[in-house]
């Protein structure tokens, strides 16, 4: 069914206007955990105080060829946890006829077992955003509405460069670290409309002040210990 229906998205006859009578996000956690490609045994995390946000596959476009690197370090929560499946997306002159390939890859990683919702990772270049554009809302097409859909965001996308206002996500996760000469100073807000709900920070820079309200992505560039996110989660819960 998601084959024909990723199909009739793709040639535009399906319809793709994306309208939740609910925040489908309302239920999870107001932060959530970033598990990257590294173990990570997080069965001490109590569901109440945070979910995860897991890498579940890198999916590469190169032209039309669309290849997969799975998951292959261990993850381990405890039950009841509120499950994300990342997809990072990387790319080299992505040709049309390689979406529909690279978007079945993308939705293989919600059917993981207690998946809840999906993330994409994608840093496209203004060159790809078509691609990227036509992905996202073909996706959307085929996931139940129930399913959040959140893509992780440039600052510069929320700001002057906001180009994704129009998409049908659930939401945009402003990256807040990594940013170079420019830094995040905390506090600000960010234009984009699809930027309000969340922010993305990292334990290993100052964690400056997001606005006010937000879910809390925390990324940390090395496997997570009970010390480290009970700091972080410390931090977290000064601002909201």
């Amino acid at each position: 069914m998601r084959i024909l229906m990723l199909a009739l998205a793709a040639t535009g006859l399906v319809a793709l206007a994306y309208r939740p009578r609910r925040d489908p996000l309302a239920e999870f956690p107001r932060v959530m955990v970033w598990a990257w490609e590294r173990p990570e045994k997080l069965d001490f995390l109590d569901p109440r105080e945070a979910g995860v946000a897991f890498l579940a596959r890198t999916v590469t476009v190169r032209g039309d060829i669309v290849t997969v690197r799975p998951r292959v370090q261990p993850l381990v929560v405890a039950p009841g946890i509120a499950l994300m499946a990342v997809v990072r997306v990387e790319s080299q002159d992505p040709l049309p006829g390689a979406r529909i390939a690279a978007e079945h890859a993308i939705l293989d990683a919600t059917e993981a077992h207690g998946v809840r919702a999906l993330q994409i990772d994608y840093d496209a270049k203004a060159s790809e955003r078509d691609f990227y554009r036509g992905m996202i809302q073909d996706l959307r097409s085929v996931l139940p509405a129930s399913m959040p859909l959140s893509i992780t965001a440039l600052a510069s996308w929320c700001e002057a460069d906001d180009w994704i206002s129009r998409l049908p996500i659930t939401e945009a996760v402003p990256m807040l670290f990594r940013m170079g000469v420019e830094p995040y100073r905390g506090g600000a807000e960010l234009r984009s409309a699809k930027c309000q709900s969340s922010a993305g920070v990292s334990t290993d820079e100052p964690l400056m002040e997001p606005p006010q309200g937000r879910r809390i992505y925390l990324f940390n560039p090395r496997s997570w210990s009970r010390e480290d996110l009970r700091a972080a989660l410390h931090e977290v819960r000064r601002w909201q």
